[in-house]
């Protein structure tokens, strides 16, 4: 049956779907070209393992939220529109490398479904965008749903899973591209007044007292109560010793330069510390790290690369002092290749953050996503009565989304 050639919208208020013929002739031909079909063959058998990596990331955030009241606290202070992959509500995802990995990330998932429903011969109808309230959120590739309803179990497989496995080749391919650029980076001598010790602060909680006093991320604690503050164990001990009083708080922030040269100006504030902090949690509401040399913050990150991957899914606009990267630490580096380093390091980072993300949440037995249609079409397979296939995919879907929705609250109830 011929496909259709026409743009049309179809109207799901508050979604408009717009149905486009683009990319249909570019899903044929990659489809009969050679290798096609044996990839296919690869993409059958590979959503389980995406599935068990996602489910443990999740069960692990619960278990360290469980235990951590700090890492609850952080959280709260992010707010959770930080749990969205949306430019401009997520108020850590930037507006232009966030809408560029976003777009890539939706191109390339629906892309892999689209070419292997081909290889299948099972008709793709049209390709899409998804517009909330006109604007554009996602995209899709419209899949005739009786001809996939009629394919066999592994190629139902094989189209599910293509989409969340694309995800995942460009999230390792870019983070491999990360760590060849970083490999480019060495440390600039410090400049002018650069703080050499203290305590960085990585993150200001929202309505907090380092907030009140216009402590900013990215400055340097020197000193407390005229105490030098020369590692993170310090200062806890520091403030605590003092609540109830007025003291005293210096730190180093940058300030504005002329053109490409840093400057850094100290600032002392006068602040009431409280009478009494609950336990595990902090006095001033910041996020901290050890002030590292530029050296030591470049070796350290390139060797969680090798060491533990996930930890550079760390964006570089929430802890600044650790990322090479960052708007921070960007001025304290040079390259071999010259100073589009820094631009497109954040752009590899984001393309990993988002199709990492994309790839694992895509894969969760939930639903309408891809796993939640691939494990509930394996219960069909394995109970014959469809009332109860029903009911057990209904009932897992409702088991995970209880998980994930727990791993999203928890530090607004704990």
């Amino acid at each position: 049956m011929e496909q259709q050639r026409k743009v049309r919208a179809e109207v799901k208020l508050p979604l408009i779907l717009i149905h486009t013929p683009f990319g249909l002739d570019f899903f044929d031909k990659v489809a009969r070209a050679p290798g096609a079909k044996a990839w296919a063959k690869v993409n059958t058998y590979l959503m389980p393992a995406i599935t068990v990596l996602a489910i443990f990331l999740i069960i692990g955030s619960l278990a360290v939220l469980f235990a951590n009241s700090e890492a609850r606290t952080s959280i709260r202070g992010v707010g959770p529109t930080a749990n969205l992959l949306i430019p401009g509500l997520n108020p850590y995802l930037p507006i232009t490398y966030g809408w560029a990995a976003l777009v890539i990330t939706i191109i390339i998932h629906e892309a892999g479904h689209g070419i292997i429903a081909r290889v299948y011969n099972i008709r793709v109808d049209s390709t899409g965008l998804v517009l909330f309230l006109g604007i554009p959120i996602g995209a899709f590739v419209n899949i005739e749903r009786d001809e996939l309803a009629k394919a066999t179990f592994k190629q139902k497989s094989a189209v599910l899973t293509a989409g969340p496995l694309n995800n995942m080749i460009l999230a390792g391919a870019s983070l491999l591209a990360l760590f060849l650029v970083m490999t480019t980076l060495s440390p600039l001598p410090p400049a002018p007044g650069e703080p050499q010790f203290g305590v960085a602060v990585v993150s200001v909680n929202p309505d907090s007292l380092a907030q009140s006093i216009g402590l900013p991320q990215g400055a340097v604690i020197q000193e407390v109560a005229g105490q030098q503050v020369r590692k993170i164990e310090d200062l806890g001990p520091m403030l605590r010793a003092n609540l109830g009083q007025t003291i005293d708080i210096t730190w180093v922030e940058r300030s504005t330069g002329d053109g490409n040269i840093a400057s850094f100006a100290t600032v002392t504030k006068s602040v009431t510390l409280p009478d009494a902090v609950e336990p595990g949690k902090g006095t001033l509401g910041i996020g901290v790290a050890t002030l590292d040399t530029t050296g030591a913050v470049l070796e350290r990150y390139k060797g969680a690369f090798g060491s533990n991957p996930l930890a550079i899914l760390l964006p570089p606009t929430i802890q600044e002092g650790v990322v090479p990267y960052s708007d921070l630490m960007t001025p304290k580096y040079e390259s071999t290749i010259g100073p589009v380093w820094s631009p497109l390091a954040n752009m590899l980072f984001w393309l990993w953050f988002v199709n990492f993300n994309v790839g694992i949440f895509n894969a969760l037995p939930i639903g309408p996503l891809d796993g939640g249609q691939l494990y509930s079409a394996l219960i069909e397979k394995k109970i014959k009565s469809q009332v109860m296939a029903k009911n057990a995919a209904t009932m897992l879907t409702i088991l995970m989304a209880v998980i994930v929705a727990a791993a999203i609250l928890l530090p607004y109830v704990m």
